[in-house]
């Protein structure tokens, strides 16, 4: 989760395409475009520099951050690259041997190393109109201002002077949100609602240099910030800059997209349930024997900032509705973020009805995802799992779960 916390995989959607944004630009005001120019120009001079970045994420309702850690960047300005137009590699802040992930230019590369594995994505296997990387710092803010300067969108900005530093903070006003992959891109609604589309930076601009060291992101299904800190600038150079050079010995590499073998019946089918006892939003201990009294037992593997499994609430909040306990239960395992504050927020802003529970680590890896989600386990009254099914379509896979409840009470 915490990888690649500006574009969270909120955004990495299905069917994503770049539509224009229409409206009537409100016209900046002369002293705030000048102003902007000059950060803009400010921003050109850098051509490579090393900083730790003090990232946080929020869900929206939330006032503690789910997502808090210092990275380690090493940009570089890559006039080559013609879509993000610049490459990085990110380190861990309290271990900067340790690699996470980064861009060349070419591909973009991420560590997982809990699983010893390396995920080389080259771009070839989605069909997107930019590059799904986030932007590292310098160059990230450098769109933000270029967009405010050149865009034809329907805007407003507010440019505020304090001591030590500006404050500029721009709204966006249309009916899709737009993020910044080298340029803006308007994001599309995506199949389930995320609600206002208003996109909304924040940036913070030291006067003694005029440029920015915080920005800040808000949209109404995530919100994230960036704190740039003890940047150098243009000590580095791209001619040494050997992103495989990173990577860790020992570990297995992929390519995303690889095909595989998704017929296989997952190896669980047949077996009886990993057993738990996990905390709930109110950090009481819930336990899988809690649940022994029902014939039918659905639990979801999930995650806080899905799309798809935020999707899929309307739905088990309907199962726990229409079938009564004794015949059938239903548990939310959460798995990306298992942070009692931020289960509290989820449940309550989206009413999820039915028992909603933080996992570990030991609960993960017996269930066998790999955090991907969601994923549906649908036991029978001895608990043997019957039936696994991954991802989310509405009306599709709703069906294929009642159909196996069903089956299951029928015996």
């Amino acid at each position: 989760m915490g990888k690649q916390i500006r574009m969270t995989s909120i955004l990495l959607l299905a069917l994503i395409f770049c539509i224009p944004c229409m409206g009537q630009k409100k016209k900046l005001d002369t002293g705030t475009a000048e102003y902007l120019k000059k950060v803009w120009e400010k921003l050109d001079e850098v051509s490579s520099a090393t900083y730790y970045e003090d990232v946080k994420a929020w869900e929206p309702g939330d006032t503690i951050p789910v997502v808090a850690e210092r990275l380690f960047c090493k940009e570089y300005t890559n006039p080559k690259d013609t879509t993000i137009g610049s490459s990085f590699v990110i380190l861990k802040g309290t271990d900067t041997t340790r690699f996470e992930f980064g861009y060349n230019g070419e591909v973009n590369v991420t560590t997982y190393h809990d699983k010893k594995g390396i995920m080389i994505d080259d771009f070839t296997h989605r069909d997107l109109p930019f590059r799904l990387v986030s932007p590292p710092f310098f160059n990230y803010t450098k769109s933000i201002v270029n967009y405010i300067l050149e865009t034809t969108d329907s805007i407003s900005t507010d440019l505020k002077e304090f001591d030590d530093y500006r404050y500029l903070k721009l709204v966006i006003h249309g009916d899709r949100q737009v993020e910044f992959f080298g340029k803006a891109y308007y994001i599309p609604k995506p199949p389930f609602d995320f609600g206002d589309p208003t996109s909304v930076y924040e940036l913070w601009i030291g006067k003694s240099d005029d440029l920015p060291y915080k920005y800040r992101r808000e949209m109404s299904h995530s919100i994230s910030s960036s704190d740039c800190v003890d940047a150098e600038l243009n000590k580095i150079s791209i001619s040494d800059f050997d992103l495989f050079s990173y990577f860790p010995e020992g570990y297995e590499i992929r390519q995303y997209g690889e095909v595989r073998d998704t017929t296989r019946k997952s190896d669980l089918v047949g077996k009886k349930t990993p057993d738990w006892a996990l905390k709930d939003a109110n950090e009481k201990t819930v336990s899988l024997s809690d649940f022994d009294k029902s014939k039918v037992l659905v639990i979801q593997l999930t995650g806080i900032g899905c799309g798809p499994c935020m999707a899929s609430i309307p739905f088990l909040n309907k199962l726990k509705k229409d079938y009564n306990t004794e015949d059938v239960e239903v548990v939310a395992i959460e798995t990306w973020v298992r942070k009692g504050h931020a289960l509290q927020n989820y449940v309550g802003k989206h009413k999820i009805g039915y028992t909603f529970l933080a996992a570990n680590d030991d609960v993960v890896g017996a269930f066998q995802t790999g955090r991907a989600v969601p994923f549906f386990f649908i036991l029978d009254g001895q608990r043997i799992i019957k039936k696994v099914i991954q991802g989310y379509s509405a009306d599709t896979t709703d069906e294929e779960i009642i159909g196996v409840i069903n089956e299951l009470l029928s015996k």
